[in-house]
């Protein structure tokens, strides 16, 4: 589900999960809590999080969310914003090795990174949230406000706009394009890059860029992500839910 490894302090954490590498909630608490492993060991300096196959990460395990109806919603989603916050605001370097397409909550996992190399290819990357029927919580959206540029932004979010490896270079969302069959030698060359900074210098330079960006999550979430949970359990949205599945099955 979640595979790691090391090598020369570098730790890579890989999405293994069926052939989209979806969202649920044990793989997110997987992440979690490789997160916070990684933040606590001295012994390594930087973190490539990439996927497996042909997909970096399909987002949420929307089958996986009917299936459990409301109470395993009201679980997810606090499991859900929470290990996009640990990512966001993991103190150490992390890169993001996109091999393939990154959509819904695998897009917020790439941006949530602090460097983001994807393959070339047919893979694309963005964020159908409204076109699928189901709100983000604050969160996620305050990771893309800080990885995009303002002018592409709503755009992102609000046509679900889903973009070619050129066309989210150019929009922010990465920050390099890669041949498929370099991606991970060179996320782990730009990983070793950030983890020759003095962890203590690089650490606070993390901070003082995304800190306001924190302090509007720590303001703002728990009244939003209750309203978005209500959403998450409105029979509209899973009737939503069910129609975009059925119209995926159809194409």
């Amino acid at each position: 589900m979640l595979r790691q490894s090391i090598h020369d302090g570098i730790l890579t954490m890989r999405l293994d999960r069926g052939k989209a590498n979806a969202l649920d909630r044990d793989l997110l608490e997987r992440l979690a809590e490789a997160l916070d492993g990684f933040a606590r060991d001295d012994a390594l300096r930087a973190a490539v999080l990439t996927g497996t196959g042909s997909i970096f990460c399909a987002g949420v395990d929307l089958y996986r969310v009917l299936d459990g109806g409301a109470e395993y919603a009201r679980a997810f989603v606090p499991v859900l914003a929470g290990t996009f916050h640990r990512l966001f605001a993991c103190p150490k370097p992390i890169v993001a090795a996109i091999n393939g397409h990154a959509i819904a909550g695998g897009c917020v996992l790439a941006a949530a990174c602090d460097y983001r190399l994807m393959a070339s290819g047919d893979g694309t990357i963005g964020v159908p949230e409204l076109t699928v029927g189901v709100p983000f919580p604050l969160v996620a959206i305050e990771i893309l406000r800080f990885a995009t540029s303002t002018a592409h932004l709503q755009d992102l979010v609000y046509r679900g706009t889903t973009y070619s490896t050129s066309a989210a270079c150019e929009r922010g969302l990465v920050d390099e394009v890669v041949a498929p069959d370099e991606l991970a030698d060179r996320a782990v060359t730009v990983a070793r890059r950030l983890a020759s900074e003095p962890a203590a210098r690089f650490r606070l330079t993390k901070q003082q860029l995304r800190a306001p960006t924190i302090a509007t999550i720590a303001a703002h979430a728990a009244e939003t992500d209750a309203a978005v949970l209500a959403e998450w359990e409105r029979p509209e949205t899973v009737a939503a839910i069910r129609a975009y599945l059925d119209g995926r099955r159809r194409r």
